[in-house]
């Protein structure tokens, strides 16, 4: 592991800088308790770019909040990024009870809840205030994992039914492990129970990136891990596939290796999956235009038997 580790290395990456954190962050929604973030984000520099980072459902042993995902979330502030999560209404800390419309998913709600952030992000600054004046609204990413991935899915211009829930303030979406197609490539009983993936990705034009590990194979379908790779498949806007060896669901460790929904603890494809999430974000939003270029070049090379990026040819 430890030769793996030095491989990682190999991907080009920024040095860190001291962060800030505040929590909770309560912004208010008609109808329901407030919604609860956390804001992490360099405790210097001006005109930060955004990242909205949705957590997924979680197995039945593990409560994801906004209080997850350290080692991506520091990794990306730590660089130059604000990253905002929340705790959404699925989590079974978010205040919504098991007998309200929507239940138990609440995808909806999920969306909504990124929208209110996004409406309220001067509200943010204020209880926020060693970052205040220092967010760049005008350049947001929406990353999911999981069910999250679902949710950013769907603010990326993915649709179910016709119906487009797509916001023009996020300029760019990062899909970790995201569910695939619905419908008749799941399994009868979780097509039954899941209707709301039968989601069209034919309109998701949103420029995306979609990260799944070779090992994750989804109790959804019997296609296997491929199947968490439709979004690049059929969407317009995915410009790659980054593709982690030897790692699940959890991608070795995103919500933190000692998560419960950590399957694996790969701490390997952990520091791959940050720098090259990292990198893709640095040329996105970030103005660097040559990170992901570099960071793809190092998977030819030493890096190699991290991970395979596939580009969509444009």
């Amino acid at each position: 592991m430890n030769n793996l580790i030095d491989l990682a290395k190999h991907i080009p990456t920024s040095e860190a800088s001291l962060t800030v954190a505040y929590t909770p962050i309560r912004l208010p929604m008609t109808g329901r308790h407030p919604l609860e973030l956390r804001l992490t984000a360099p405790a210097t520099g001006s005109n930060l770019p955004i990242v909205l980072l949705s957590h997924g459902f979680g197995p039945s042993n593990y409560i994801p909040s906004k209080d997850g995902y350290a080692p991506l979330v520091q990794f990306w502030a730590e660089r130059g990024f604000a990253v905002i999560q929340p705790t959404h209404a699925s989590s079974r800390v978010g205040g919504l009870t098991a007998d309200e419309p929507g239940a138990p998913f609440f995808w909806r709600e999920r969306v909504e809840e990124l929208r209110t952030i996004l409406d309220q992000l001067l509200e943010v600054e204020r209880q926020a205030p060693s970052v205040a004046g220092r967010l760049d609204h005008s350049r947001v990413c929406a990353a999911g994992h999981s069910f999250g991935g679902h949710t950013v899915g769907l603010l990326l211009g993915a649709q179910l039914n016709g119906e487009d829930f797509s916001d023009p303030r996020i300029s760019a979406g990062i899909l970790l492990t995201a569910p695939g197609r619905g419908g008749k490539d799941m399994t009868e009983e979780n097509a039954a129970r899941f209707p709301f993936f039968d989601v069209d990705f034919s309109t998701l034009t949103t420029r995306s990136l979609v990260v799944c590990g070779d090992m994750d194979d989804p109790h959804f379908t019997t296609r296997g891990p491929d199947w968490h790779a439709d979004a690049f498949d059929d969407a317009p806007g995915a410009d790659a596939l980054l593709m982690l060896h030897g790692v699940g669901h959890g991608l070795g460790g995103i919500a933190g290796l000692d998560a419960k929904e950590t399957e694996t603890e790969a701490p390997d494809a952990l520091e791959a999956t940050r720098r090259l999430t990292l990198a893709w974000l640095q040329t996105v939003l970030g103005g660097d235009e040559g990170a992901w270029q570099s960071a793809c070049l190092a998977l030819e090379g030493k890096a190699r038997p991290l991970a395979d990026v596939t580009l969509r040819r444009r």
